[in-house]
């Protein structure tokens, strides 16, 4: 055998190699446009149908400054701080059950199912209820009760490092317990109180204040590019503890900080919307089945939170008479999904 001939038999699997690559760079980029696309769309049907219907023509010149007051009204007042808010809570949720799912390496790792989000409701209706808390104070408290029983179930699950396993199953007791304290102090609570601390356990974006979607959009600033960033460690982590510590990743530090980062992106939306169920669960595996590829997938799984909280609160604004709450439709897109899961991963463990 020729040295010719060895050379080019020793190129073709790097060719095959690369051809592979790229079709998946290909089939990658393939999917963010067609997300981002769907993004596009939801805000064009968002912010156009209603009472008061909107061309898009009319649309487009409202959006430049070229509205009559009252499509200025509709538009920015009632209709874009709606829309942009459940795009930045869907956002969010997102990438914090990319990072809970990609660290723990466990399906069922999402900030709704574990309790954390139950933490945020329970301490805003505790705020409500108890205190009678107004204002600020309230999303300030679900921030701060989603930081404790992260705080909790992280502190009872160490043992020298996080199991999956372990820290869904204590996180599952824990949202039993959460739940158990929202039953309690609605029981005692007056029917008035109580249906105004009501959106606190559906979540909603009905009625958001630029003022709350301003300061949202601050806090994610800052913790995006964080959960993007994390995205190469989470990656080498999946290799093993002793590949990431040759490749010069810390394991412990690195799951310590995205589930940091995972928890302050949940507690950031629910402060601001309500635990809006199973966003967090369902939009990383929707994203990495789309992409074909594991991993965290930042980008895709971000789109595909926008998408499903948008489209979902667009249907939810258009159900009957009344604005029903957006967690109402995500609660009965994601239960199903969970079966699935659950059915899916009894069989194979069979």
């Amino acid at each position: 055998m020729s040295a010719t001939t060895i050379t080019d038999a020793a190129a073709e699997p790097a060719a095959a190699v690369r051809r592979a690559l790229a079709a998946a760079r290909r089939r990658h980029l393939l999917v963010l446009a067609a997300l981002a696309a769907a993004v596009v769309l939801v805000a064009a049907v968002t912010l156009s149908v209603g009472d008061v219907g909107i061309s898009p023509a009319r649309l487009a010149a409202t959006l430049v400054g070229q509205g009559d007051p009252l499509e200025n009204l509709v538009v920015f007042t009632l209709r874009l701080p709606r829309w942009v808010t459940g795009a930045l809570v869907g956002l969010a949720l997102a990438l914090a059950g990319s990072l809970f799912q990609s660290t723990l390496r466990n399906p069922l790792a999402s900030p709704d199912v574990i309790g954390v989000s139950g933490g945020a409701s329970l301490a805003a209706v505790a705020a409500m209820l108890v205190f009678h808390a107004t204002g600020p104070a309230v999303p300030i408290a679900a921030f701060c009760g989603a930081a404790v029983v992260a705080a909790v179930i992280g502190l009872l699950s160490w043992r020298e490092g996080f199991a999956g396993q372990r820290f869904v199953l204590i996180g599952i007791a824990v949202a039993f317990l959460v739940n158990g304290g929202l039953g309690y102090l609605f029981t005692r609570a007056d029917v008035r109180d109580a249906q105004q601390a009501l959106v606190w356990t559906v979540g909603s974006v009905n009625d958001p204040s630029w003022a709350e979607t301003g300061l949202l959009a601050a806090v994610l600033v800052v913790l995006v590019p964080l959960a993007f960033w994390l995205a190469r460690p989470l990656s080498v982590l999946a290799l093993g503890d002793d590949a990431a510590h040759g490749l010069g990743v810390r394991p412990a530090r690195t799951t310590i900080g995205a589930i940091a980062v995972g928890v302050a992106l949940a507690a950031s939306a629910t402060a601001v919307a309500g635990p809006v169920a199973f966003v967090a669960f369902v939009s990383a595996p929707v994203a990495r089945r789309l992409v074909g590829a594991g991993g965290l997938q930042p980008a895709a799984s971000a789109l595909t939170g926008v998408v499903l909280v948008t489209a979902a609160d667009a249907i939810a604004a258009h159900l009957g008479d009344f604005q029903a709450p957006v967690g109402l439709v995500t609660g009965v897109i994601g239960a199903p999904y969970l079966l699935w899961l659950l059915t899916r991963t009894e069989g194979a463990s069979a």
